[in-house]
Order: C-alpha cells, then structure tokens, then sequence
C-alpha cells in the first residue's frame, strides 16, 4: 500500500510588469510506499494522430471530438506496427476519439485500455472549432507568448489555464501510478496535454512546456525509478518514416 503526496511551490517568474505568483506550479508528486521500494514503470507517451482540423490549422481542445482522418489512420497503423511487439500491460487514452482511434490497432492483441479524462486536451473556449481569422490567431499567440512569460493563470475567453489543466492531471497520474503492476504502459494524449503532462512527469517548469515539442504519433519514452521519471526519448517520428 501506498500514499500519493503532493508538494506544492510557489514559483515565481517575471514579466514586463513586474513580479507575478503562479500559484499550483511547481508540484513534487512523491510515491510514498510501505515496502520504500520505488515504483518501476515504462510509459510511451504519443499524441493522437492527424484529424483534418490538425490539417487546416483549427484549434480542436477538449471540446471538439474530431476523428481520425486517412493521414491519422495511416500514422496510428505505422505506429502499432512499429511498437506491436512491446509488451505494454495497459492502454490509456483521454476521452476524446482521436487519441483511442489512434490506439485502436492494440485493442486487437488484446491489450485492456482505460479512459481517463484528466487526460484530455486543454480547453481552448472560443477559438475551439472556429476558422482561425487574424484576430483569432494573434489571440493564440498572445496567450502561449503569456503562459511562457509565467502568466500560467490567464487563458482564452471560456478556456482553460495551464495551472487548472496541470492540477487535474495530477489527478490521472495518481491513478496511474497507483497501478503498481502495470510495468509498461501506452499513454495516448493531445498536443499541449502533453506538453504540461511531460512538466508533470519531469519536474520541468510549467512555463517551460513549449521546450518539449510535438506532432501527431510522436513518441516520448520515460522511465520511472528512485529519482522519479527521466526522458529515453524525445519527441521521436522515426516510425512513420519507415
């Protein structure tokens, strides 16, 4: 049996204004466990593959449930041919159908796959599902150009903050790591989901989360052990070059 505690810092970051606080930012997630042995786990961490709002350029979120287009189809097959061979316990995805389409070439094995919605993707509010416009776009800039400058309490108009999307992924996390038998585990998210999970996992400031880069099926691989997870892969396409 084991405890999930969460340590919570301060951080403190500047902007042309002057000091701000963000608060909620910089979480230690420590695993306290009665045995004090660490928790082993393997996590293949990928983004959905390609919908044709990825294609045009449209913000999709949390609120928009897109499909796969033929490209993502293409990428999820090149993907699990790839990777077929990895002995993974269990499948998680977020509870949009991008991310379990994509996923889908493993239920075949069978491998058992579990919806965690803490894992969805950030809500964009009233830039989800429009026609990008000027205006529109250089809101988005604006608000990723904020968050990097530590502004992590701002969002779109009806959106989400990265703080608000960071605490309810400490929340997927615990319930994945509370799985202590599941050795090697496939994570399929969305793009700045994983961009905050990856901070998460990684003990990296939230601001920073644009350092980890993304496209759709690409792979990270990290290994959990005494000193909490580290990065073996990043960011990596090769297997739909193949």
């Amino acid at each position: 049996m084991f405890s999930a505690v969460f340590i919570v810092f301060a951080q403190r970051s500047f902007s042309a204004s002057g000091l701000i606080f963000a608060a909620s930012i910089k979480i230690l997630f420590t695993l306290v466990q009665s045995t004090s042995h660490p928790i082993n786990k393997t996590i293949y961490l990928i983004r959905h593959g390609e919908t044709d709002f990825n294609r045009l350029g449209i913000v999709q979120g949390s609120g928009v449930d897109t499909d796969l287009n033929e490209t993502g189809t293409l990428q999820a097959k090149a993907f699990f041919e790839r990777y077929k061979h990895v002995p993974f316990d269990k499948i998680y995805t977020s509870s949009l159908r991008r991310t379990q389409q994509t996923v889908a070439p493993f239920l075949e094995l069978p491998i058992p796959c579990e919806v965690i919605p803490e894992l969805n993707e950030i809500n964009w509010g009233v830039i989800e599902g429009a026609t990008p416009t000027p205006e529109s776009s250089q809101l988005f800039m604006d608000i990723l150009e904020a968050w990097r400058n530590g502004n992590l309490d701002q969002c779109v108009e009806g959106g989400e903050t990265p703080n608000e999307l960071y605490a309810r992924q400490q929340l997927g996390l615990q319930k994945i790591m509370e799985r202590r038998e599941e050795r090697c585990i496939l994570i399929c998210m969305h793009g700045r989901a994983m961009r905050s999970f990856l901070c998460l996992l990684t003990g990296a400031p939230l601001a920073d989360m644009d350092l980890f880069g993304h496209s759709n099926v690409c792979l990270y691989i990290l290994e959990h052990g005494e000193q909490g997870f580290h990065v073996t892969l990043n960011n990596d396409t090769a297997h739909l070059k193949a």
